[in-house]
């Protein structure tokens, strides 16, 4: 089973990556904070991997850090909720936002993300909301800035998405808007704005 995956970026698209290791091409599904995380094709790269085997299938799941893939795998854990769909959550909310979905027991802001209804989200808080919590608790030494500025991201992605912008353009202008440094990011419409910008150039 594939834990960890060390090699060169070969290609990525929103929700895929394909990382050479040792001569052989691995194809992974990611999610979109991942995918902003990762650099560009040619670059060194090192991603946390879930190996999922059925009957008929080994899918592999790659993850920027740890706690996505923390994320990930207690969100599968839940009746209903599948890979892709898991894949999904951490996709439509990030997983700053998605944790704080979960502190706050925020059902109808899970039961927004494509793939899960009220029925998954009640399931989610009711089977899953303590080990996400605790996942969130562990992280939380020393990745409050990244934290903030990962949820930044992912509200300007969904923002832009939901625009109609190509997922490639928007990321890159995002990365161009968000401002480096530890502290807060500016407020959202600043953001939004400067994104925006970028775009029409």
């Amino acid at each position: 089973m594939i834990a960890r995956l060390s090699g060169t970026l070969v290609d990525k698209d929103p929700g895929r990556a394909v990382v050479d290791a040792g001569g052989v091409g691995y194809e992974l599904s990611i999610p979109l904070s991942t995918y902003s995380a990762l650099g560009e094709p040619g670059s060194r790269v090192e991603l946390h991997v879930h190996t999922h085997v059925r009957e008929d299938l080994i899918a592999l799941f790659g993850f920027a850090t740890r706690a996505e893939k923390q994320l990930f795998a207690r969100l599968i854990e839940v009746n209903g909720v599948g890979p892709k769909t898991a894949i999904a959550a951490l996709s439509g909310l990030g997983p700053g936002e998605l944790i704080e979905a979960v502190r706050s027991r925020d059902a109808k802001r899970l039961a927004s993300i494509p793939g899960i209804g009220r029925k998954t989200a009640d399931r989610i808080l009711l089977d899953a909301a303590e080990k996400i919590e605790a996942i969130a608790s562990a992280e939380s030494g020393g990745t409050a800035a990244a934290g903030v500025a990962g949820s930044a991201r992912q509200d300007l992605l969904s923002a832009l998405l939901n625009l109609g912008y190509n997922a490639r353009a928007a990321s890159e202008a995002v990365d161009r808007a968000l401002p480096g440094g530890s502290g807060p990011p500016p407020p959202f419409e600043i953001l939004l704005r400067q994104t925006l910008r970028i775009l029409s150039r």
